[in-house]
């Protein structure tokens, strides 16, 4: 009916072929399909040849257009190539594979129909595998599993794997009879019969099949009882017998001597150790139930085990039977302990304290438990000293001995008996010859120490060693070795640690000294660096120091430091330093720059650095600070010096500038002057300045207490008022010093003759009298004024001959005023200011800044201000212009260069008249 449709619609007319196979039919069956493959579900060989047939069914060629050229060919859903397709007619298609290794499964044949609708036709299932092999190496053993009961299991190599059902039998059969099959049940290799015969030949051999063929092994023919495995010997025991060398086995056979004769092993060990040792089988080749075995050590614990087998060594050995334990009896001790001695003599060298060392037999030596050990001492240097002997339990022994030759014996005791004695000699010195070339070699666990022998006949060495720590004390270990011997092992060394290891060879006649070498087993790299710290820091070099590491720190032989330095911006520079070395001097280094420095300390297996260290290098090198220091402190204190020779020789100049000399006036007498010729004087406060020539004369005086009575009150009022006006005018008062009369200043003069001689040349007063001439009929009038003059101080002392002679100096001074002051004023050569005492060097510019007025007495009374007052001050005006303008000053002594009115000191005080002549500052 498909023809009946358009090509347009074969999805519907393939629709329909499909329920037409794949649908029941009207009697419930299932309805032919369109085609099949021929072979059907093949089992096939791996790699041999391989031809499908799809043939289609004729009823399906007639109901639609369908052909053998439409067919195509799937594995596992993957097209094969159509070079394999091959069209045998209109209902047959084939498919050809040349190697069925790429073969898969399923295998389907397929429908193209117009359209491109794929349609499956049919399927097969295709199986690949191999024909199985001869299966070899056929084996079997017959096992005792009672004293009745025996077992044969048989073994075979299968061969390779077939990748198909492979099924194997074992056969065995009689000359006459075949026996049932055995089939193995988990594995392909063994099968086990129950059913045996001894001392009949049967041929046994395995048959494989599977569907591509069938093969069978070669036969193997044996008596089982030639193959027979027994059980291990039972109820063995182990007893100790009459000698302390020997311990007897006993056991029980389980196969019966009627079956087979039995030849036996055995074997035994020392308990806690792991090598066997078997007893010679001659000794054991016959049927037996007991054993003594000989030549073992005494009092020592031993394990047995014991199999057996076939006499004629036919068949197999039986397992190992149970271990069982026995030990021997105690015998006397086979050796003496190996001793030796370690000598202080730190206490004093004439006495020894002698600490003997042994080490405790081993077992198999001390052959029973050692009660004791005895110590002998016999002193070979005096013959005649009695022996000493001590009784220990202990493995070590001290003595106090003097130095000397000893011979010391030692012997072990058990309950048997002594031991061999064992003798070490204490010389006084380690004379002898020492061993030579002492090295070390690691050895896995093990570290060996090699020696050259000395040329003499040694006896025996002495190997000492000890571990080599920083916090403790050395302690030692050591152990013998024979004379022949020139290298041993050394056990229970450990690793990346130091031990120090001493060689004694020991003669007949005294011992060599030791020789010493340091070992590891093995080393590793250190467990910490070096900490570098800076000694000294110059100005292109740094003095770096540390620390050997301890020897826990080292964990092997350091070989050398390096130490790693460079600036923040610079390369590193590496130095190797020699380890013995604690410092070292980095050169060539950048003055005043920031250097971090580090170390490192090397092994043979690695290298570890310690932390960085910064240090900076100086500005300045050694010296370079005092080259620059020393010439500028040198010519500081050249300027200093030279500054102070010029002020010495300019001492009055800068004393005069700098510092003025100013007397204290309570130790100095006041100078009076007395006028002749009163006159009218202006005091007016106004006018401050005294017009040139208004003073006549200058004198010192003296005023006693009782001299004031000779003063009128008329005369005090013009001292008032001169003490008024300086009060009023202090500070802008000039000195005396601007008017002519005063150019020429004049020391002061003591009130007597005799002050001439006293007078203090050091010290000068700066105070005058200024003695106004007044009119005919007045009394003259005393001004006191303070003068810039350097006159010496007067003396401060009254002496008792002032005191005695007061009232007379005091009439003759003022005798002398009048007959000075009395003088016609028209003569020009009468100086304005005259002495009474001898005048002293004064400068010139000494001036009076100041006119004050100063009365003797108890109180002063305070000038008016009326017409009085005016005449006094127009009095003292006239006074001092006519002395500058008429007269010249003629002192006795005048300095060369006078000072000016501006170069001079303005300093002054108000003065008050005290009683005595003595003026309070």
């Amino acid at each position: 009916m498909c023809s009946m449709f358009s090509r347009w619609n074969w999805v519907a007319c393939g629709f329909y072929l499909v329920l037409n196979i794949c649908s029941p039919d009207a009697s419930g069956g299932l309805v032919q399909s369109c085609g099949h493959i021929i072979p059907e579900s093949p089992v096939l060989a791996l790699g041999s040849n391989f031809t499908a047939l799809c043939i289609l069914n004729e009823s399906c060629l007639d109901f639609g257009n369908i052909y053998a050229s439409q067919i195509i060919w799937k594995i596992k859903n993957k097209l094969v190539p159509k070079e394999q397709y091959r069209e045998i007619n209109r209902t047959v298609s084939s498919v050809t594979f040349n190697d069925t290794s790429s073969l898969a499964t399923p295998l389907t044949c397929n429908i193209l129909a117009d359209g491109q609708i794929e349609q499956n036709i049919y399927g097969i299932t295709v199986t690949v595998g191999l024909a199985p092999e001869k299966p070899k190496n056929l084996s079997c053993i017959v096992h005792q599993e009672s004293v009745l009961t025996y077992v044969m299991n048989c073994t075979w190599n299968p061969g390779r794997h077939t990748f198909l059902d492979t099924q194997f039998r074992l056969r065995h059969s009689w000359p006459e009879e075949i026996f049932p099959d055995c089939i193995p049940k988990d594995v392909n290799n063994s099968c086990t019969i129950t059913d045996i015969q001894f001392f009949v030949n049967t041929e046994i051999w395995v048959e494989a099949t599977n569907a591509l063929g069938k093969a069978e092994s070669d036969p193997l023919v044996v008596d089982p009882i030639d193959i027979v495995k027994p059980l291990s010997p039972q109820n063995v025991s182990v007893s100790s017998g009459v000698l302390p060398t020997v311990l007897q086995l006993c056991w029980v056979n389980w196969i019966s001597d009627a079956v087979m004769m039995l030849k036996f092993n055995i074997r035994y060990r020392i308990v806690g150790e792991t090598n066997w040792m078997e007893v010679p089988s001659e000794d054991t080749a016959s049927t037996r139930t007991s054993f003594i075995v000989q030549g073992l050590r005494p009092y020592t614990e031993y394990a047995f085990s014991i199999r057996c087998m076939k006499e004629d060594g036919v068949g197999y050995w039986s397992d190992w039977s149970e271990e069982k334990t026995g030990m021997t009896t105690e015998a006397q001790p086979s050796k003496g302990p190996p001793i030796w001695r370690i000598i202080d003599t730190s206490h004093s060298p004439a006495f020894w304290t002698v600490h003997l060392l042994w080490k405790a037999l081993k077992p198999f030596e001390a052959n029973g438990v050692i009660l004791q050990y005895e110590v002998t001492i016999r002193d070979k240097s005096s013959p005649s000293s009695p022996v000493k002997k001590y009784n220990v339990t202990s493995t070590n022994h001290t003595l106090q001995l003097r130095e000397g030759t000893y011979e010391v014996t030692l012997v072990a005791r058990n309950s048997v008996g002594s031991s061999p004695p064992s003798v070490l000699l204490i010389p006084a010195s380690n004379s002898k010859a020492p061993v030579k070339n002492l090295r070390t070699l690691p050895k896995h666990d093990k570290l060996w120490v090699g020696w050259t022998a000395p040329n003499s006949y040694v006896l025996k060495y002495v190997i000492e060693w000890c571990l080599v720590s920083s916090s403790s004390d050395c302690i030692i270990e050591w152990q013998i070795a024979l004379g022949g011997v020139q290298g041993v092992d050394l056990k229970g060394i450990k690793p990346f640690k130091c031990y120090l290891i001493t060689v004694y060879p020991l003669y007949a006649d005294g011992q060599g000294s030791g020789q010493s070498v340091k070992a590891y087993l093995k080393q590793d790299r250190p467990s910490k660096g070096p900490t570098v710290q800076t000694k000294k820091v110059g100005k292109a070099e740094a003095v770096l120091t540390w620390n050997h590491l301890t020897v826990e720190e080292q964990n092997g032989f350091i070989r050398n430091y390096t130490i790693l330095y460079k600036t923040i911006d610079g390369n590193e520079t590496v130095v190797t330093v020699d380890p013995s070395k604690t410092e070292y001097t980095l050169s060539s280094l950048t003055s005043d720059t920031l250097y971090t420095v580090r170390m490192m300390a090397s092994t043979d297996n690695g290298s570890r650095t310690g932390p960085d260290f910064t240090f900076t290098t100086q500005k300045f090198g050694k010296g370079e600070i005092e080259a620059i220091v020393v010439p500028v402190c040198l010519a500081f204190l050249l300027i200093v010096l030279l500054g102070v020779l010029f002020c010495f020789n300019k001492r009055d100049l800068i004393k005069k500038h700098i510092w003025p000399i100013v007397p204290d006036p309570s130790k100095s007498n006041i100078a009076q002057w007395s006028p002749q010729v009163p006159a009218k004087h202006n005091f007016s406060s106004k006018d401050q300045t005294y017009p040139e020539g208004s003073f006549t004369d200058v004198s010192v005086v003296e005023i006693e207490a009782d001299d004031k009575k000779s003063f009128s009150e008329q005369d005090l009022k013009p001292f008032d008022l001169l003490k008024k006006e300086k009060s009023t005018s202090e500070g802008h008062s000039s000195g005396i010093g601007g008017s002519s009369c005063m150019s020429s200043p004049r020391q002061s003069v003591s009130d007597s003759d005799e002050g001439d001689t006293t007078q203090n040349t050091s010290s000068t007063v700066q105070y005058s009298t200024v003695v106004l001439n007044g009119y005919r009929d007045q009394t003259p009038v005393q001004v006191f004024s303070r003068s810039e003059s350097t006159q010496p101080l007067l003396d401060s002392e009254e002496r008792s001959e002032d005191h005695a002679g007061g009232a007379d100096s005091t009439a003759q001074r003022q005798q002398y005023f009048r007959q000075n002051g009395g003088q016609d004023e028209t003569n020009t050569d009468r100086p304005c200011f005259e002495r009474t005492k001898q005048i002293t060097h004064a400068n010139e510019g000494d001036l009076v800044g100041f006119v004050q007025l100063q009365i003797s007495g108890q109180s002063s009374q305070p000038l008016g201000l009326g017409m009085e007052k005016n005449t006094q001050e127009a009095a003292v005006s006239n006074v001092l212009q006519t002395c500058t303008e008429g007269q010249t000053v003629r002192p006795e002594t005048v300095e060369e260069n006078p000072l000016s009115v501006d170069e001079m000191p303005k300093s002054y005080l108000p003065q008050t008249v005290r009683q005595g002549g003595y003026m309070p500052q």
